[in-house]
């Protein structure tokens, strides 16, 4: 009825007998635009109201990976304090052979390892494997023969990690690209449609390279991932470029694109993350040039570096002021070969990391791997602890830095 009185109006306002117009009409107008206003106003006021609370105390999602990155607009002033922020990183998975079936019905398919999972603040996984069903076997052909594995997997992949309670996943490893380009491109379409955010992988180097951020409780996170594995093959798929899509790789020691990207996190946000893929498969101990790529992204500005690719967990423990763990061994996984699994659990107070804990798991026959409890829980942890005997590590965190070391 605005809209037709209005209309009337304009086109043929109603008069009077002596055929002058009559000014009653348009008081009408004006009330119904005011109470317009009105109703607007109260709107924006309770949808304002609504937003806040809906977002107070929860992680605020920063750009998607391949976005260009600035400052982070939920950041907190560094005078501000801020709350406890528990992180959680686990090994490799894949569902490849019987573990094809938790496809099927994402919810609950991880069991009862969701619950540590779910408890931390942001949970991170590898994915080691791409997503398609389509495309031929990548030539790997800097890899032994007798070594050339190629794993992949649907885009219900990802409907069971986030079911179980996974909020980052890193498809920077050997597997991500195994299907070559046409799989390439069908990984990163179903990362686009992916219920949590995928990084490593990308159309060209930048989105590879691109963190994840998040703000929680006043302090602001950036993650980055990248492949430091021994490169399988010579296409352009194990390496993004300028103009091509591929993996984030850090093949070399002191890796300048990852560096790069770390030391431009360190300077807008309080704590930086890097997960790679790297070390020697089945050693329990770092190699020399994982001890120098911790160092490198240590100096460059990062606070934790894991990673994963051994199969077998290996030492954590502190570096300068940088935590590091060197390796997250398996975690759902085809075969039970080497059960020792777990979730690392590092923790952060008021922007700085303080300390890092270890939820042993055990990888069973079906390829999931299912808390440690008890006492048998209490000698895994002391397994663990142990394994930071080879690595150079210190038990506790030296605030000189790694320069100091």
């Amino acid at each position: 009825m605005v809209g037709v009185d209005v209309g009337r109006w304009r086109v043929d306002p109603p008069g009077r007998p002596d055929g002058r117009r009559t000014t009653p009409w348009v008081w009408p107008r004006v009330v119904v635009l005011l109470g317009c206003a009105v109703v607007v106003a109260l709107l924006e006021v309770l949808v304002s109201g609504c937003t806040e609370r809906r977002t107070s105390g929860a992680p605020t999602l920063g750009p998607a990976p391949g976005i260009a990155y600035g400052p982070n607009p939920d950041s907190t002033p560094d005078d501000a304090p801020k709350g406890e922020v528990v992180l959680a990183f686990a090994g490799d998975v894949h569902f490849e052979a019987h573990l094809a079936r938790l496809l099927d019905e994402p919810r609950g398919a991880l069991g009862p390892i969701a619950e540590t999972l779910s408890a931390a603040d942001v949970t991170m996984v590898n994915l080691e494997s791409a997503i398609t069903s389509r495309g031929e076997p990548e030539a790997k052909e800097l890899e032994a023969p007798s070594r050339r594995y190629h794993f992949r997997t649907s885009p219900a992949a990802l409907d069971v990690l986030a079911a179980a309670g996974i909020d980052l996943v890193t498809m920077a490893n050997n597997h991500g690209a195994d299907f070559g380009p046409v799989g390439l491109e069908d990984t990163l379409r179903a990362i686009d449609d992916s219920p949590i955010p995928v990084i490593g992988i990308g159309s060209d180097q930048d989105s590879a390279f691109a963190p994840h951020r998040v703000s929680i409780r006043g302090t602001d996170v950036a993650f980055l991932a990248a492949d430091g594995s021994m490169r399988e093959g010579a296409s352009d798929v194990w390496a993004a470029g300028p103009d091509n899509p591929g993996v984030a790789a850090a093949h070399s020691e002191r890796p300048r694109a990852l560096l790069r990207a770390v030391r431009s996190a360190s300077e807008t946000d309080d704590v930086v993350v890097v997960y790679l893929h790297w070390g020697a498969e089945l050693e329990s101990c770092p190699t020399p040039q994982q001890q120098g790529t911790a160092r490198a992204l240590a100096e460059a500005g990062a606070d934790i570096v894991v990673g994963t690719h051994a199969h077998v967990p290996l030492g954590s423990g502190w570096l300068g002021d940088t935590y590091v763990n060197y390796g997250l061994g398996n975690f759902l996984w085809y075969h039970d070969r080497r059960p020792e699994s777990g979730v690392l659990q590092v923790r952060i107070e008021d922007g700085a990391v303080v300390d890092g804990s270890w939820a042993p798991a055990e990888i069973q026959p079906d390829g999931r791997p299912v808390p440690i409890i008890g006492a048998d829980r209490e000698a895994a942890e002391a397994d663990w602890r142990r394994l930071r005997g080879c690595t150079g590590l210190a038990e506790a965190p030296e605030l000189a830095g790694p320069q100091g070391l």
